[in-house]
């Protein structure tokens, strides 16, 4: 290989104040030396790109028939080796869309046709014991694509990867810390798990879910003790902004004995959207309850649902209007569902209809998540 002249190529991207950073570096084994390039607002797969660059520009400056590349990017082995021929071929695109950085790809495929490259691949970080000349060299490569920063840069960095955790555990649904970090892995996001415990522990938002997911298993004088799974529910509706599809309330249904929630979205409280709702977020799935409990509004308390639940075998009992501790399992679930769009809504409430079964689903599970 260092016969062949090779060159060892790679790039970094990191905050430096308030900017990210990137940079690109060859070197070179037999001189000893390395190039670097700097720029701001890239990535480091944009630097490693860079330095496939400049590696071309060193071998027609230097006038080589051939050149031997090394890098430990597959993303750039991989175009060498072939991507870059059938990107070329498909005039740059890739299902119909331009592909990534196509302006550096074409100048590089530009290079290739006056110029013979030889790519190698090589293992990055591997243990000392099992280092050969070639990782030692990467090593090199790796050394001089490191973009140096002062202390200040460093807390810019640290400021930085709060602001991209806090991003992620508001968008994900503030989530438990495993949760979180599962969510930013799923999308290409390097978050710690210290900074996504840091920014739990300060989130209110987290605060105030933990605070409302304070519920009792049972309420007033263990009343519900005699019943078993599925034998009695709590009902009631709730009012949200209203939606594009017309939808502005939410069915809210509540499993006794372990405080199961089930919703159905609705455009109107009506006996008629509460008898549907029941139907097919319960009935249909959980079985027919013995006992139902609600509050004395016109949509529950009516002819229509009367009949409904005689021919079903229903018991419908109604609250006391305004009494907390007849209705507070109900309530104080409507309390966590709210907090929970909320949450899930960077703070408001608007296009709640796209979060309700994922935030219903994190009602249900809050207790099996840290």
């Amino acid at each position: 290989m260092r016969s062949h002249m090779p060159l060892f190529t790679d790039g970094s991207c990191r905050i430096v104040g308030k900017h990210w950073r990137w940079k690109a570096a060859v070197w070179s084994p037999t001189r000893r030396v390395a190039e670097a390039a700097e720029g701001e607002g890239e990535s480091s797969q944009f630097a490693e790109v860079k330095a496939i660059q400049l590696a071309l520009d060193i071998a027609e400056r230097e006038k080589w028939p051939t050149l031997y590349l090394s890098t430990d990017s597959w993303m750039v082995a991989n175009a060498l080796w072939g991507w870059l021929q059938q990107w070329k071929q498909s005039n740059w695109q890739r299902r119909g869309k331009p592909i990534w950085a196509a302006p550096l790809w074409q100048d590089i495929a530009a290079w290739l046709e006056k110029l013979v490259v030889k790519v190698c691949h090589v293992d990055a970080h591997v243990p000392k014991r099992w280092a050969t000349e070639e990782h030692q060299n990467n090593q090199q490569v790796d050394q001089a694509a490191k973009i140096e920063v002062a202390q200040v840069d460093l807390d810019w960095q640290c400021k930085g990867e709060l602001f991209m955790t806090r991003w992620a555990h508001d968008t994900s649904g503030h989530q438990g810390r495993d949760a979180t970090y599962r969510w930013a892995c799923d999308r290409g996001v390097d978050l710690t798990m210290d900074a996504i415990s840091q920014v739990i522990h300060q989130c209110e938002t987290c605060a105030a879910i933990k605070q409302a997911k304070r519920v009792k298993p049972l309420w007033y004088g263990g009343q519900w003790l005699k019943y078993q799974y599925g034998e009695e529910r709590q009902i009631d509706y709730i009012t949200l902004p209203q939606t594009r599809q017309g939808k502005r309330y939410v069915l809210t249904m509540v499993e006794a004995t372990t405080g199961w929630l089930e919703t159905y979205p609705v455009p109107h409280a009506t006996a008629r959207n509460t008898i549907l709702g029941l139907e097919k977020q319960v009935l249909w799935r959980h079985g027919t309850p013995e006992r139902i409990e609600s509050d004395n509004g016109t949509h529950f308390r009516n002819n229509l649902i009367d009949t409904w639940a005689k021919v079903h075998g229903i018991e419908w009992v109604y609250h006391i209007p305004y009494h907390a501790p007849a209705s507070g399992k109900i309530k104080q679930y409507n309390g966590l569902l709210r907090t929970t769009l909320r949450a899930m809504g960077g703070g408001t409430l608007k296009h709640w209809d796209t979060h309700l079964a994922k935030a219903a689903w994190l009602v249900n599970t809050r207790g099996s998540a840290n």
